[in-house]
């Protein structure tokens, strides 16, 4: 095996970007994933300055036996990492809109905050998740699960085009008509298939735009998902309402009114206007008690601040679940597990409404396919004292115990944990088409996703 030191003198030679190794002067920040609790431990870091450096990358390790992970800000981190090339391709950041043809082309690194403020001026969205942080093409190839889901389905079916860089290093352009199977491996199977350095899909009319977070005391939790699933089940497909119960730490960064305290909060998108989104919202405007309310018209850009999720590293412990119904039973159970008299040591436990445009089967989608569940569920631990990441794992455990006669037993692909293999992820058949691609296009495994689908 070659040593890490000659891995940084060759590809210091081969790249324009900054090639860091272990004992490097920012060697630990460059390696260091958006979840703190995960440790990558790399070969090398290339900071690649274009998509040349990309397949610079893939040809030298091709060469000598290593492999090469993609990450732009190190979302979706995993330690499955040994003998790797960490690849950071935030600054390929383009972006460019085509109002009249109503599509993106986007580089590796950009985010939806490069696209969504240049869509909006047109009257149109991406399918932008719950984050501004996460790249685009990393949110895609997971799937994409977005706030415009229940109207348009997952980022991934939406995407036209993708320029990449295969396991042998050659660049090129693939479509639906120019290489079936890759493409539709990568749009929603992951980052295992090809390093993709820009995607072109379609955006979205949004002309209207309204939605925010309501927020109460954990206290009226029960009244606030009774309310909740009281709007989901009348909801139109442009609505999406997220429930989320929340446990803020006790920091001065957070507002005095919001630290160490326990919350409820529903956050909700609409494609429509104040009026009919107020009328839409009307059994949860009605729960008393009301901490803060940003409902309101919204613009394009400001679509990050609904949820208002940490952009900042942090350490994070997830759990989560795919529910086919809220039924009674599951609600009494999830607010046992999070609700006021819990105990929870969780900061958030969120449920977010699917169905719609999300449930149904396309002939021309990619591997995310569809979810026939109508709700996902994810809790979230952030470990930041002593002993607590023991007590975040218990009641993940006993989260996992009680939910499970509520739960399909998949996960959406982009909520797997950073241990857990695709196998959960996917149906058989789709995993055992995913295996065959890789198989045959990247037989040595030069290209490493976050969740291998041969592990």
């Amino acid at each position: 095996m070659i040593t890490t030191d000659a891995v940084g003198t060759d590809l210091n030679r081969m790249v324009r970007g900054q090639v860091l190794t272990p004992g490097d002067s920012g060697w630990d920040v460059a390696r260091r994933p958006w979840n703190l609790r995960v440790q990558q431990e790399v070969r090398a870091v290339v900071l690649a300055s274009d998509a040349a450096d990309v397949a610079a990358t893939v040809r030298y390790a091709a060469r000598n036996g290593l492999s090469v992970a993609a990450q732009p800000v190190g979302h979706g981190a995993t330690t499955a990492l040994r003998d790797t090339i960490l690849l950071r391709t935030g600054a390929l950041r383009t972006a460019e809109i085509d109002p009249v043809a109503r599509t993106a082309r986007v580089a590796a690194g950009a985010g939806w905050a490069d696209v969504l403020g240049r869509a909006g001026a047109h009257g149109l969205t991406g399918l932008a998740g719950s984050s501004t942080g996460p790249s685009v093409v990393g949110f895609t190839l997971g799937g994409g699960l977005s706030w415009f889901g229940r109207k348009y389905g997952f980022a991934a079916n939406a995407v036209r085009s993708a320029e990449v860089v295969d396991a042998t290093g050659e660049r090129y352009r693939i479509d639906a008509a120019s290489d079936p199977e890759l493409f539709w491996a990568l749009r929603g199977g992951g980052g295992d298939f090809a390093l993709v350095t820009e995607l072109e899909f379609d955006l979205y009319p949004a002309p209207l735009l309204y939605g925010g977070r309501l927020l109460w005391p954990v206290e009226r939790a029960a009244e606030v998902l009774e309310a909740y699933r009281e709007t989901v089940a009348m909801a139109p497909e442009e609505l999406s309402l997220w429930y989320t119960l929340l446990r803020f730490p006790a920091i001065p960064e957070l507002p005095e009114f919001l630290r160490g305290r326990a919350m409820v909060a529903v956050d909700a998108t609409y494609l429509g206007g104040l009026i009919s989104g107020r009328e839409l919202l009307a059994p949860l405007l009605k729960v008393p008690g009301t901490l803060l309310d940003t409902v309101g018209t919204l613009q394009v850009a400001d679509l990050g601040s609904v949820a208002a999720e940490p952009l900042d590293p942090v350490p994070a412990m997830e759990y989560a679940a795919l529910l086919p119904e809220l039924t009674d039973d599951a609600a009494d159970t999830l607010l046992g597990l999070a609700g006021p008299h819990s105990g929870s040591p969780l900061t958030s436990v969120q449920l977010r409404h699917l169905g719609g445009a999300l449930a149904r089967p396309t002939g021309t989608g990619g591997a995310v396919g569809h979810l026939e569940e109508r709700f996902s569920l994810n809790a979230i631990g952030m470990p930041m004292g002593p002993g607590m990441a023991e007590q975040i794992e218990t009641h993940h455990g006993l989260m996992a115990q009680a939910l499970a006669p509520h739960a399909s037993g998949r996960i959406f692909f982009t909520f797997l944990g950073s241990e857990e293999s695709p196998v959960a992820a996917f149906p058989p058949d789709v995993l055992a088409r995913l295996r065959a691609i890789k198989q045959e296009r990247d037989p040595f495994g030069v290209v490493r996703s976050n969740h291998p689908v041969l592990s």
